[in-house]
């Protein structure tokens, strides 16, 4: 839908069932502007790119209201052809959220995540990139994808996702959309971290095993 309201609506019915802090799927400042005060935390807003106009539009209301915001790391050009274009358009995001006062902390970069089937040279890229986005700060922003992207079209989703999501990780991925129902999926995930010491082999570990 296009109308503010709607979204309005939709957030209400979340925040009745859960109390974790919402992610607006909608990069329109007329809806932005309706949806972010009604939110109980801030919100992750999805998305900007490094567009000039883009970012102009919706930093002010996302910073105004401590939300935080995924960065695709692309243009007004298009979809970024290597590593060192993913990291000029991410420094652009970075530069200008903290222009309008926010922290690295609550940015979430996408090295813009290309199916492997199709342009089988970008993973490397992609990987490269997003290893690079963690040099901005310290602390570093987030770093975020849409994981199922990398097996667009392939036979052997499950199994791509696993393996390029552990290298991800081992580039400073944090945050990731994904198949929550994908349960080796997400053993893959927490033992990858548990490896790169991102979280404690303690009982937390064992427990997610256990259910």
């Amino acid at each position: 839908s296009n109308k503010p309201e709607d979204l309005c609506w939709m957030i209400e019915m979340v925040q009745e069932e859960v109390d974790l802090p919402i992610s607006i799927d909608n990069n329109r400042s007329v809806m932005l502007k309706e949806a972010i005060p009604i939110c109980k935390k801030p919100p992750l807003v999805n998305s900007t790119t490094a567009d000039e106009k883009k970012m102009d539009e919706l930093l002010p209301i996302i910073a105004e209201h401590n939300a935080s915001v995924i960065g695709l790391a692309m243009d007004e050009s298009g979809s970024p052809k290597d590593a060192d274009k993913r990291v000029e358009n991410a420094g652009k995001i970075f530069a200008k959220i903290l222009d309008y006062g926010m922290s690295p902390e609550q940015l979430f970069l996408d090295p813009i995540v290309m199916p492997l089937k199709f342009m089988q040279e970008q993973a490397k890229e992609i990987l490269a990139g997003a290893a690079q986005f963690r040099l901005f700060s310290d602390p570093p922003c987030h770093i975020v994808c849409g994981l199922s992207n990398i097996s667009n079209g392939t036979s052997q989703k499950k199994l791509i996702n696993r393996v390029f999501a552990t290298m991800l990780i081992a580039n400073g991925l944090d945050a990731v959309i994904l198949d929550v129902t994908d349960e080796e999926l997400l053993n893959t995930i927490l033992t990858a971290e548990l490896i790169m010491n991102k979280s404690i082999y303690a009982d937390s570990y064992i427990d997610a095993f256990r259910r």
